[in-house]
């Protein structure tokens, strides 16, 4: 039998400790968010539909997206017991630099369309977390802003190769002139993804005010706001360069792109040079012969071609071809900081999130990007103690098994597939 008594007032008032409400509305929202998908959700009730899905989005079917954030779910770790990882460094070198995580902060364009402090957010952030910012080509901040938001820290500059190449070289230079110590040169946009959610919401850039965009903005007041109050969006390094966004839009896709032009960069170029958007083994060895000094895996976070490969599957086989000389970086469908351990314990040097930093940006502006940040530090940190590891060195590839969903059919004409 339970013995029972009268509850005690005293004891009774140990387990009432209620909590201090805070005032400060962002704050406690952001709180609230314990994952990334967390943050996503809270973007999505805070952001136009159009804007959102600009971001959320991916090419045709999504099928590349989809599958990349499924290859991530799909690892199996495999911890160590009895070794004591009470802390943990996750600092890394990459590219020649220091970065306190194994991350950094993909180049996004049209950033300020998400929330309207854009890159500014970012770059605040990274500095502020001691790891890389990338801004890209289409950013809505100029790189000279860029570098003034991170005057000490680490700036990258991702690289269209324009149909007219003298903007393209005007970029370089002022790039390097800023200081940014690092050149993301893209390739997998020599033609723009089919993107259908845009064209379903009948979204432009700039954004054009309709009846369903105005409908659509009525829960969400303080997002036209700040759009309509803020400085005009536009491509800010390319403002200069004369055309309207559509056309220098245009002009950033050009499918006559090649290994010419990549030499041409990597000549003008003073820093480290790496290339982004490699999809298979046999043009990760070519770079790197060529002495590139990194590439970046990836398939442009699922928004240019469907169903192509998915970056994190394509690691293994990449680092045990390309040796250590190059340093393999990887991005698409990074969600959880499980995600980078696992890249990193396969031999990626360093990973880049898009989505994820929108997601926080989204859900509100420089504070979300932190909160990004912190949520993915939290992750790593306590992936990495489960593990029995107690730095980024100690991940080896036994830590991690791929599960597998898709089995690639054997070939009937004789070739081989890619690796």
């Amino acid at each position: 039998m339970v013995k029972r008594q009268i509850p005690n007032p005293v004891e009774l008032l140990e387990y009432m400790q209620f909590q201090k409400p805070d005032l400060h509305f962002k704050r406690r929202r952001l709180e609230k968010a314990l994952t990334i998908e967390d943050l996503r959700r809270i973007a999505k009730r805070r952001t136009p539909t159009a804007a959102f899905d600009y971001t959320d989005g991916a090419a045709e079917q999504e099928l590349s997206i989809a599958r990349a954030r499924q290859a991530f779910e799909d690892v199996e770790f495999h911890p160590d017991i009895l070794r004591p990882a009470a802390s943990v460094d996750t600092s890394c070198e990459i590219l020649g630099g220091p970065s306190a995580l194994p991350f950094g902060i993909a180049p996004t364009g049209f950033t300020r369309l998400m929330q309207t402090e854009g890159e500014i957010a970012g770059a605040g952030a990274a500095a502020a977390a001691g790891i890389p910012f990338s801004l890209s080509t289409l950013g809505t901040t100029s790189i000279e802003d860029v570098k003034a938001t991170n005057p000490h820290g680490r700036n990258w500059f991702q690289l269209y190769v324009m149909r007219d190449r003298d903007i393209s070289y005007g970029l370089v230079e002022r790039a390097a002139k800023a200081g940014f110590d690092t050149l993301l040169f893209t390739v997998d946009t020599p033609v723009a993804g089919a993107r259908l959610r845009d064209k379903r919401n009948g979204f432009s850039i700039p954004p054009q005010l309709t009846l369903g965009t105005v409908i659509d903005a009525l829960p969400r007041p303080w997002w036209w706001y700040d759009f309509l109050t803020t400085p005009k969006l536009e491509f800010a390094s390319l403002a200069t360069t004369g055309g309207t966004v559509g056309e220098l839009l245009d002009a950033a896709m050009d499918p006559t792109i090649s290994y010419d032009d990549l030499a041409i960069i990597r000549e003008m170029w003073p820093g480290k040079i790496v290339v982004k958007g490699v999809q298979n083994v046999p043009d990760s060895v070519k770079l790197a012969g060529l002495g590139v000094d990194g590439i970046v895996l990836s398939n442009h976070g699922g928004r240019q071609l469907d169903r192509a490969p998915v970056p994190f599957r394509l690691l293994p086989d990449v680092v045990r071809e390309v040796g250590d000389d190059t340093a393999v970086m990887v991005d698409t469908g990074i969600m959880h900081g499980a995600d980078i351990v696992a890249s990193v314990a396969l031999g990626a040097r360093f990973t880049l999130i898009g989505r994820a930093y929108l997601y926080g940006l989204m859900a509100g502006g420089r504070e979300g990007v932190d909160r990004t940040i912190q949520i993915l530090r939290t992750e790593i940190e306590r992936t990495m103690k489960l593990l029995g590891v107690s730095s980024l060195a100690e991940l080896e590839p036994r830590h991690v098994t791929q599960l597998t969903r898709l089995t690639p059919v054997p070939r009937t004409d004789g070739a081989d597939l890619p690796a």
